[in-house]
């Protein structure tokens, strides 16, 4: 995380997509604005109706004071963890920022991921045709090293800021 936080700080980092739903990237000193938390985020609640969101902390209160489980404050509707669940579909506003980040970047680093979850594992194909270089580094195979420029193995946390 902390790597990646220097790139931000070169002016060298647009977007970070991240599929982490635990907020440490912004934690690490990421400027918030440039992450998309593409399968949400477990610091927040978000209300299934009209999409009410607040810290968690809140929600949380609200449960410990003795509400089994408190409605939505706007809409009385249910308050739920602002993460995406199994079939439940992404943000469309999120999977569009994926989708132009990676139209518009140079290189693409894909860190951590088999690249094998789609739509997301799309903005690799979608930024080579749009001329980028891919770097893939993960601990194991994924199902696009054939695609990438560079094909690091390692852990994260050694070569990324050797790397960098």
């Amino acid at each position: 995380h902390r790597a990646l936080v220097d790139l931000d700080h070169q002016d060298k980092l647009h977007t970070l997509i991240t599929q982490n739903v635990d907020g440490l990237h912004q934690d690490a000193g990421t400027s918030p604005e440039k992450v998309v938390e593409i399968h949400g985020t477990a610091r927040s609640v978000r209300c299934m109706s009209c999409d009410y969101r607040a810290p968690i902390g809140v929600a949380l209160e609200r449960v410990r004071s003795g509400e089994a489980d408190p409605p939505c404050p706007r809409c009385g509707g249910i308050l739920k963890s602002a993460t995406i669940s199994f079939g439940q579909g992404l943000v469309a506003e999120d999977l569009a920022r994926c989708q132009q980040a990676a139209l518009e970047c140079d290189l693409m680093f894909a860190i951590g991921t088999t690249l094998a979850v789609f739509p997301i594992a799309s903005v690799v194909p979608v930024a080579l045709r749009a001329g980028a270089k891919v770097m893939i580094l993960n601990a194991e195979p994924t199902e696009m090293d054939d695609l990438a420029e560079v094909v690091l193995r390692g852990r994260i946390g050694e070569v990324l800021p050797a790397l960098l």
